[in-house]
């Protein structure tokens, strides 16, 4: 398996029948043709709820009426967001500060464009066990300890760009070497959102989402046989976790989020 940092899709199969790609991307940032995937797939899964496509469609309504605008209100946002923004715009070669995210929103589009079912991992605010998820998480960050800890977080952030820069691996020929840069802001920004909410609820909540991807497989299967292929983007860092809990076979989730779009939307 590559690096967590890496630009290889990590290639799950699942001895039910199936695969699951997990495709790893950076935050705002517009991916060159090289580094999309190439491989067939069946099926897209998104780990957020099904309200992220409305917030895609604001972004661009907001985009449509004042360009940057997204990216101006990230940056005076503060937290470890409005740290990567700052830093990911101002290297060169790289096309970042794009709302919606670029990626995950060009996956997306060409699943409806495609009639290709589109699942939704995070589960439902009526789901009992997701909102005491939830509330944990909420609690988690609030702690005092965390909250003192984010005094210093420009500090904890150059401590993990140090030793995030030797996980990074170069990108293929052909692309601009400076998105390792990016992907070393990427792991940095996720490690310390990680830190926030604590190990033990971040295990829970990647069991569930792994628990709930077999669930969208299985029912990918139904169509496609032992050949579907389910197509994840997710952040970068966050793919060799979740391959980790997929090894681990957790049980099948049947997923109540899934939706097939059929809208006529053109690929970015």
């Amino acid at each position: 398996m590559s690096s967590r940092i890496g630009w290889e899709d990590l290639v799950w199969e699942d001895p039910d029948g199936g695969t699951i790609v997990l495709h790893g991307t950076i935050p705002t940032v517009v991916y060159p043709r090289k580094l999309r995937p190439s491989i067939e797939w069946h099926g897209l899964a998104l780990l957020e709820s099904d309200e992220v496509v409305e917030l895609w469609e604001q972004e661009e309504k907001d985009e449509a009426e004042s360009s940057g605008v997204n990216l101006a209100h990230g940056l005076v946002s503060g937290g470890t967001m409005g740290i990567f923004l700052e830093e990911v715009t101002q290297i060169d070669e790289v096309t970042s500060g794009r709302f919606p995210d670029p990626e995950p929103r060009r996956v997306h589009r060409l699943a409806v464009r495609h009639n290709r079912s589109v699942f939704f991992i995070e589960p439902e605010l009526d789901d009992e066990d997701w909102e005491a998820h939830m509330i944990a998480e909420a609690k988690e960050v609030s702690r005092w300890k965390k909250l003192l800890g984010l005094v210093t977080v420009g500090k904890k952030w150059r401590k993990k760009v140090k030793q995030n820069i030797f996980q990074a691996e170069k990108p293929p020929k052909g692309v601009t070497a400076n998105l390792s840069s990016a992907a070393v802001l990427c792991a940095t920004w996720w490690d310390l959102n990680e830190w926030l909410i604590g190990e033990a609820i971040a295990e829970a909540r990647n069991l569930r989402f792994a628990s709930r991807l077999r669930g969208a497989l299985k029912q990918l299967r139904m169509d496609h046989g032992n050949d579907a292929v389910l197509l994840v983007p997710l952040f970068m860092p966050w793919r060799s976790t979740i391959f980790n809990e997929l090894n681990n076979l957790p049980d099948v989730e049947e997923n109540s989020s899934n939706k097939t779009s059929r809208l006529d939307m053109e690929e970015e």
